[in-house]
């Protein structure tokens, strides 16, 4: 089963758009961006990654995603399976 994370995104004033285009267009060899949301709130925007694994996974964040000019800060939240 691959690796799930929900990657919420705080961006720089006037940055969100650019930030959520930037995320959406990345692509990496062991993992991939499922979808990127702009949304209201203390966050951004909102992608959701699939990886093989968690280390996959925290690659593309930080030498990803908290790489995209304007990114301030991210908060990680991984899915899981209840049950």
């Amino acid at each position: 089963m691959a690796t799930r994370a929900y990657i919420l995104i705080e961006a720089a004033v006037g940055k969100a758009k650019p930030v959520a285009e930037g995320v959406a267009n990345m692509t990496f060899p062991n993992a991939r961006v499922v979808s990127v949301d702009a949304v209201t709130g203390p966050y951004d925007a909102i992608a959701l990654l699939e990886g093989d694994d968690l280390d996959r996974v925290g690659t593309a964040i930080t030498d990803g995603i908290q790489q995209v000019d304007g990114v301030q800060r991210t908060t990680t939240c991984l899915v899981v399976k209840l049950g």
